[in-house]
């Protein structure tokens, strides 16, 4: 057996996330349409995989279980949503500019301390986070130095005006 006090090495990272969805063209349309995330490879209807900058993927998308499904109802276990890191604000103010250019409603938007963060649902219902972090040296301590992470209204206006046209 392993030892589990020895923590996970630190360059450990969660590389992709792979969605079942109902449908694969309007999936699509939201992480490649909206978003902005390139297609990197398809397998005709029933899976694709796409990506930021060029990686093999970031986000891979199947029908495989799921063609024509509905969402899982509440108070049942899942996924509670995607994280996507955006690596500035000004690439987070783009974001949510796509968001809303796409009349995609937020779910809320979240200053964390350590993150800003918007929250919305895919097509499918799926959770999706659209966040970037601040500075290691920018975030909150309390007085013995651990983390205080908080949950403040975001003010979503002075973000889109860092977004870089």
């Amino acid at each position: 057996m392993s030892d589990v006090s020895v923590p996970v090495a630190a360059g450990t990272r969660i590389g992709h996330v792979h969605l079942k969805v109902a449908d694969l063209e309007r999936a699509l349309g939201f992480y490649c349409g909206v978003l902005g995330f390139e297609l990197t490879q398809r397998y005709g209807d029933q899976a694709a995989f796409i990506s930021a900058g060029g990686y093999h993927h970031h986000i891979g998308l199947n029908t495989w279980e799921s063609k024509g499904g509905s969402p899982p109802p509440p108070g049942t276990t899942g996924l509670f949503h995607t994280a996507i890191l955006y690596p500035t604000r000004a690439a987070l103010a783009d974001a949510l500019h796509r968001v809303y250019a796409a009349g995609i409603q937020l779910d809320g938007a979240s200053d964390h301390g350590v993150s800003e963060a918007l929250y919305l649902r895919d097509p499918d219902q799926n959770g999706v986070e659209l966040y970037r972090d601040r500075p290691k040296e920018e975030w909150p301590r309390n007085a013995d130095g651990g983390l205080a992470m908080f949950t403040r209204r975001l003010d979503l206006e002075d973000l889109l005006r860092q977004r870089e046209l």
